[in-house]
């Protein structure tokens, strides 16, 4: 198996998510070692793979920034079409990511839904740090297929108070919040909650998702 790439279909599996990194971590994260886990732990299988420069990044050591959009996007609909001809017609393929990649996989959506059941966000970046004013929801109208995003309370891409001041957003069939979570859905000290049980709260929302928006639809 090439190294920028990691698949685990598991038998007779119904349900396959193609999960994208974020901007500055690899696909084995800490973060994206929990989430894999805990959505295969809810039936649903996990592959993930790294855009071209952090491919680069493994293979130097080097830390760059990421490719262009364009890239990103074609690198992306080229593992959609190798698994979507892999598991074949009967699997559900939903697509997404955390932070950046789940932003790219709303904007793959948004361009062609053709061979994707969903789309789930795990983190969205609404906006910049510190820029709220420069928001980046203008594609999810275009989206034609559901679309979940499940984001921290206190995410300083998007914290609840401000994205619930701006109102309903177009384009997302659901919107879930995790309490007390940052953009690594870190929650705080004073919670009884851990990081991973907030993980294992998105692969369980996930798991709702597939069920009430995809297959009852």
């Amino acid at each position: 198996m090439k190294s920028n790439m990691i698949k685990v279909y598991g038998a007779g599996c119904r349900s396959v998510m193609i999960l994208a990194h974020g901007a500055g971590a690899p696909m084995d994260s800490s973060f994206m070692e929990e989430l894999a886990k805990a959505l295969d732990a809810q039936g649903i299988a996990c592959v993930r793979f790294e855009f071209p420069y952090m491919q680069k990044r493994r293979e130097d050591g080097k830390k760059r920034p990421p490719d262009r959009q364009p890239v990103l996007l074609e690198h992306f609909r080229t593992v959609l079409q190798r698994v979507r001809a892999e598991v074949g017609p009967d699997c559900r393929v939903l697509i997404g990511g955390k932070s950046m990649g789940g932003r790219m996989a709303s904007l793959l959506a948004s361009e062609d839904s053709e061979g994707i059941d969903g789309v789930v966000c795990y983190g969205y970046p609404f906006h910049a740090p510190g820029k709220p004013d420069k928001w980046r929801v203008g594609h999810l109208p275009e989206v034609q297929c559901p679309l979940m995003v499940i984001q921290g309370s206190r995410d300083p891409f998007g914290k609840r108070q401000e994205v619930e001041e701006r109102g309903t957003i177009a384009g997302l069939s659901r919107l879930i919040w995790l309490e007390g979570g940052n953009h690594d859905f870190q929650p705080l000290k004073k919670q009884p909650e851990t990081q991973k049980q907030l993980i294992e709260s998105a692969a369980q929302a996930t798991h709702r998702f597939v069920d009430e928006c995809i297959v009852g639809a």
